[in-house]
Formats: C-alpha cells, sequence, structure tokens
C-alpha cells in the first residue's frame, strides 16, 4: 500500500497553502487605494449612509476633473501661437540685391528693373513672409490669427491673410512687373527667389509662455464652502453637486493632513485579508485537504478571488461603475461546477467579507450578495446539465431584485426613483452571469480540469460511445455497468470522486468494441481463443486499452476519464494465458513482458478503486455458487492479490480504505447475486 510520510506531506501543504493566501493577501493590500483617512464612502446617486455631516471649516468647492480638463482645453484652444517679425532680413536682402546689381548686372540690365524689384521686397516684408507649411498648419489648428510680436516688442494680433507665402510673392512680383510693361525675362536674370526668405517665424518658446501663464490663472474651484454649513443628512440622496462638495472636503481633509500618502503599506487592510484568507486556508486543510495537494488548484482559486477583490478596489478608486455589475455569484457558480457546495461557499463568503472592506455600505452588501449566493447554491443542489447555470443566474437576479428591495425598504421606508436603476445594474449582473457556462469551459482548458456537469452528461447512456458499445459489445457495456455500481459505491464510502469514478468506470472498456469476440462476456462460447497459442491471445486482449485510449481520444474524452483506461489493468498479467502458457513450458524461463499490459499503474484514489472494482466484478461471474462465504472469500482473495502485488503502491488509498472497499464490495455483490424465489406453477 501507498505509505504515506504524513507529517512531511502536512507540512508542505501546510506552508505552500498559506504562503499563497498571504501572497494573496499582500497583493489585495497593494492594489487597495492609497488613502483611507477619509472616514466617508460615497457614489453619486445612492443615498447618503452616514449621520449629518456639516463642514468642520472654510473649504472650496473644487472642480471635477473633467471640468479641469475641459477649461484647460478651451484655454489652449484660444490661446493664439506667438510669430515674431524679423526686421533684419529686409535691410540683408536690400544689400545683398544692391551688391549683385553693382557687381555685374548694371551693366546689362535697366536700373528700372533694380528699383522695381527693391520697392516690391519694401511692400513685401513689410506685411510679412511666412512659410507655406505654417499657413496649412495654422488652419488645420483651426487658427485664423496669431500673436505677432514686432521689432519693437510689442505684440498685435493680426489675421494669417496678411502674410504671404514665398509662391505667391514670387509670382505676384512677375504679375505687377508686367502690368508696369517690364520685361519677364529681363527680371528673371535677377534671380528674384534668391532675395525671398521668411521674416515671420513661430516663437515656440514665447507660445509656451503665454500659455503657461494663462494656465496658471485657471480657478481650480467654483465656490466656497463656510464652516458649520449642512452638506448632507442620513438618507438623502447624493446628488451631482453634494458629490462634488463632499469630494471637495475629502481633498481638502487630505491637504491639510499633509498630502495623501503614497505609501503601499496599509497594515489594518493587510491583517484583515489575511485573517480571512487564514480561515479559508485552515478550512483547506482541515476539511478539504486533497484540494491543496494539486498547486493548479490553489493558483485557480485564489487568483479568481483575487480578481473579484481587485475589481471592488477598482470600483471604490474610480467609480468609473456601479458594484451592483460585479457578478461576485460568479465565483461560487464556477466552484461549485469543479468542486463541492461546501469549498465553493466557504471561499464565497470570504471573498465578500473581504470586498465588503471597499464598498459603501458593508452591511448591506453583504446582506444582498449572501442572498444571492445562498440561492445559487440551492439551485445547483444537484448539478446534472449545464442548463440548470442559466436557471441559477436567473434565481440569483430574483434574489438580488427581493434582497435590495428589503435594504431599500429598511433605509427609506419607500422605493425611491433612483433604486429601478440598481434593478438594471442587476440586469448586467444576470448579463455576467450567463458567461459563466464559456468561462467554465476555459476554465476547464488552463487549469485541465472536468466540470461535475461534463462527467455526469458522459455519464448518460444516450451518449453516442455508450449506445455503440451497448449494441456492439453488450457483454462488456454490462459489464462496465456493473462496475461503476461498485466503484461509485466503494468511492462515496472512501471519500473519493464518486461521479469522476462512475465515468471512467463506463467507459473504461470500451476498447473492446473493435473486437468484441475475443472477450468471455460478449462470446461465452466457440471462443476464437481456441485457434490462436497464449501469447496471441495475451496481446489481443492487452490491445483494447490501447484501442480505448484511441477511441476515446478520438471522440474528445476528457484525460481525467482517459486515465481510466489506462490504468485499470495498470502493469498486472493476463493471467489466464500467462499460467497456462507456463504450464505448457514447465521448467523454462517465461519472460513475463509479452504477457503484461502497458501500464502505467492507478496513481489516485478512483484509478485504484475502478481497478478493484474491475477485478471484482469479472471474477463474480465465475462463481459457482453465490453464498455470503463465496462471495466475501473472492473479494478477500482478489483484492489481496492486486495489493500483494503492489499494483496499488502508487495511490494515496490506505488499509483502512481497502478494509471499507471490501465491505462495500460484499454487500453489493451478495444484493446482486441475492436468491430469487421460485414461483410455482398453476396446477
Amino acid at each position: 500500500m501507498y505509505q504515506i510520510p504524513f507529517k512531511r506531506i502536512l507540512q508542505s501543504l501546510w506552508l505552500k497553502t498559506f504562503v499563497s493566501l498571504l501572497l494573496t493577501a499582500f497583493v489585495v493590500m497593494l492594489l487597495a487605494p492609497r488613502n483611507r483617512s477619509f472616514q466617508y464612502q460615497f457614489s453619486s446617486g445612492k443615498p447618503w449612509a452616514y449621520e449629518l455631516i456639516t463642514a468642520p471649516y472654510d473649504f472650496p468647492i473644487y472642480k471635477t476633473d473633467d471640468q479641469m480638463r475641459m477649461e484647460r482645453d478651451s484655454i489652449q484652444q484660444e490661446s493664439l501661437p506667438v510669430y515674431t517679425l524679423d526686421g533684419n532680413v529686409l535691410p540683408r536682402m536690400l544689400n545683398k540685391l544692391h551688391d549683385t546689381y553693382t557687381g555685374g548686372l548694371s551693366t546689362t540690365i535697366p536700373r528700372a528693373y533694380y528699383l522695381f524689384l527693391q520697392d516690391e521686397l519694401r511692400k513685401t516684408y513689410g506685411s510679412g513672409l511666412i512659410e507655406a507649411s505654417e499657413v496649412t498648419r495654422l488652419r488645420e489648428e483651426n487658427h485664423l490669427e496669431l500673436n505677432l510680436l514686432g521689432s519693437d516688442n510689442v505684440m498685435s494680433r493680426v489675421p494669417i491673410t496678411r502674410f504671404y507665402s514665398l509662391k505667391e510673392v514670387y509670382d505676384q512680383i512677375f504679375e505687377h512687373a508686367v502690368a508696369k510693361g517690364l520685361q519677364r525675362e529681363e527680371l528673371q536674370k535677377m534671380d528674384v527667389s534668391s532675395y525671398l526668405t521668411p521674416n515671420v517665424r513661430y516663437d515656440k518658446d514665447y507660445t509656451e509662455k503665454l500659455l503657461n501663464d494663462a494656465l496658471s490663472h485657471l480657478s481650480t474651484s467654483t465656490g466656497l464652502i463656510q464652516q458649520g454649513e449642512r452638506i448632507i443628512d442620513k438618507g438623502e440622496i447624493v446628488t451631482p453637486y453634494i458629490y462634488n462638495v463632499l469630494r471637495s472636503l475629502r481633498t481638502e481633509q487630505i491637504h491639510r493632513s499633509g498630502g495623501e500618502t503614497q505609501s503601499p503599506l496599509n497594515l489594518s487592510l493587510f491583517l484583515y485579508v489575511a485573517l480571512l484568507f487564514a480561515i479559508l486556508g485552515i478550512y483547506l486543510m482541515l476539511f478539504n485537504r486533497e484540494f491543496c495537494v494539486r498547486g493548479r488548484n490553489i493558483l485557480m482559486l485564489f487568483s479568481l478571488m483575487l480578481a473579484f477583490i481587485a475589481l471592488t478596489e477598482l470600483q471604490a478608486s474610480s467609480e468609473w461603475f456601479s458594484v451592483e455589475v460585479i457578478p461576485y455569484v460568479m465565483i461560487l457558480l464556477l466552484l461549485r461546477i469543479f468542486f463541492d457546495s461546501h469549498l465553493a461557499l466557504t471561499s464565497y463568503l470570504v471573498t465578500i467579507l473581504t470586498a465588503a472592506y471597499f464598498v459603501i455600505d458593508p452591511l448591506s452588501f453583504l446582506f444582498i450578495q449572501l442572498t444571492a449566493g445562498f440561492f445559487a447554491l440551492f439551485s445547483l443542489q444537484s448539478l446534472n446539465s449545464r442548463g440548470q447555470l442559466i436557471r441559477a443566474a436567473f434565481a440569483v437576479y430574483v434574489a438580488y431584485i427581493g434582497s435590495s428591495l428589503v435594504v431599500e425598504g429598511m433605509r427609506e421606508g419607500l422605493i425611491r426613483p433612483a433604486y429601478w436603476i440598481s434593478l438594471l445594474y442587476y440586469g448586467v449582473n444576470l448579463i455576467f452571469l450567463m458567461f459563466t457556462y464559456i468561462l467554465a469551459f476555459i476554465v476547464e482548458k488552463l487549469f485541465g480540469y472536468v466540470s461535475h456537469v461534463r462527467l455526469v452528461e458522459l455519464s448518460d447512456m444516450a451518449t453516442p460511445l455508450l449506445k455503440e458499445l451497448s449494441e456492439v459489445a453488450p457483454g462488456t457495456f454490462q459489464h462496465s455497468y456493473q462496475v461503476s455500481i461498485l466503484a461509485t459505491a466503494a468511492a462515496t464510502k472512501v471519500g473519493a470522486d464518486a461521479q469522476l469514478i462512475r465515468t471512467g468506470a463506463l467507459y473504461h472498456d470500451i476498447g473492446k468494441m473493435l473486437h468484441p469476440e475475443y472477450f468471455t462476456e460478449n462470446a461465452p462460447t466457440n471462443s476464437p481463443h481456441s485457434y490462436l497459442d497464449y501469447k496471441e491471445s495475451a496481446r489481443i486482449i492487452i490491445q483494447h486499452v490501447a484501442d480505448g485510449v484511441m477511441l476515446a481520444q478520438k471522440h474528445g474524452l476528457p484525460d481525467q476519464v482517459i486515465d481510466f483506461i489506462r490504468t485499470h489493468h495498470g502493469r498486472s498479467t493476463t493471467r489466464y494465458f500467462y499460467n497456462s502458457y507456463c504450464n505448457e513450458h514447465p521448467g523454462e524461463y517465461i519472460d513475463p513482458e509479452p504477457f503484461t499490459y502497458p501500464g502505467p499503474n492507478p496513481y489516485t484514489k478512483e484509478m485504484g478503486i475502478l481497478m478493484l472494482a474491475d477485478c471484482v466484478e469479472a471474477a463474480s461471474r465465475s462463481l459457482s455458487e453465490y453464498t455470503e462465504e463465496g462471495i466475501r472469500a473472492l473479494i478477500d482473495k482478489l483484492v489481496d492479490s492486486i495489493v500483494g502485488e503492489g499494483l496499488l503502491t502508487d495511490t494515496p488509498l490506505t488499509f483502512r480504505d481497502i478494509k471499507e472497499i471490501k465491505e462495500v464490495f460484499y454487500l453489493k455483490l451478495k444484493t446482486m447475486y441475492h436468491a430469487r424465489i421460485a414461483y410455482p406453477d398453476k396446477k
């Protein structure tokens, strides 16, 4: 039997479980809003849950972030860009023109052209010359004017239509020349474009300075609340205006207390969450220790709980959505799908108790969520189909309505109009709960689980694979059904997963469908083995394991069910053919490998129970007389033989478990094969 180093394993489980929960508590503390010095929690449109509050001192009504953002945007749009007019460009260009003309052009080009170009440059640079790309950018930014800073440091607001682009000036000079009777060809010889360069340029630093000055004068408040002024009383609705006043009081209180703390450490929150998770850890170790053995279970549980706690913290810090839309019951539904109701309920309670730390009205929150959770649990007492999840979601919605009505009546004495918005939020919650069906499928794939619902569906005798088994190999089907009865009863007795073992038992021999005639339960007479040697017969019998795995994979059975097919014979031998072969070859060394199943041996409680049930049920058919002594002797012989061969060494079954399994097999077989009354013929 499997000898458990109990103390060492127990210490490892405790360490793994509590390190995980402490890490989770630490993450919750890190995600929590940094400042909780303001003792009130509130939301717009919700009733004030505290006593009368008055202003403890004078404080301004601060503008909201949206208001400040809108006003900043408005200032930025109204603030014009600053451009400088460079007065040195014109003299430089006139000097250049003079030097070029007197340096060689005066002998070939009449002076009238020189004087004309000189006059055009004065008029052009006096109005301002700007890059065309700058004009395009100004228009794209919806600026039809700009601030022009002249050489005298005087700023004036001018339209952008006043300025010329380089191309506009160039074309305009030639148009004016033609109008005055000058020759275009002669003017082109003077290289007009070389005297054109922008003298109106964007001043980024000055523009930003003016904008920052305007923003610095932006007021952050819209009014003033005086000391002693009444703000809100218990039960009153937090209107948008009152919400802003309360928000301003919170901001002012933070400022007066030295600013908002940036420390991520909140010892009280850490201790609160750590204590709750410690309770959960103790529950798991005392009543659900097998859950802690697999690290993926701890990872899935704490990840799921942390996700919903983080959503609550996000709602508390940002108020982007209402807490009513968070589908906390989804935790309970998901855990109930894969595990038992006790684990689901305990984990759910710890989650909502943690989340209650961050909500506005913790007592009402807990009452509503507890009611919804118990309604969900009651509706899933027997989880046999996925459709029950939909019904459970609607039951939760009804629970939300009823419990919130009770809270509303206790708080207000009547139904206020704002309450009906809560029903809309709970409707959104209902929609999210509908997605539990899809989320369960995702969790199955990510963590390798097989849900209770999936197992129930696979256990339906009308499923194609089981229906085919009953038609092709009726004896094998009957044997598998009887094995499922024995194994399920034994699993229930020793605390194993009864539904998993029932499903595994129904499918463990499906490989026999490919060659049903080679198995005695399907062909009790004229066995084809009489025409085969013992090694070939053993090979065919052993092959049903590989054939079963192939069929199971082809039909998409979960790995947990396929494992029963692989392990139900373990590394045992086909004893009939092996012994017969040994008897025919006395004194020779016989290699047992051709007569040995490929394995592996069972390594879980469920697999071990199935191996025992399979062997006992098959052998019980060979009894010539079904007496209590004969049945008990058969069970003892077969089970002790399997244990003695070490086939169950890798399973966590204990000697006490084996004793209880034997007793269950005895009671079940005695019932199956009880003597019937012989009905007399009518004389």
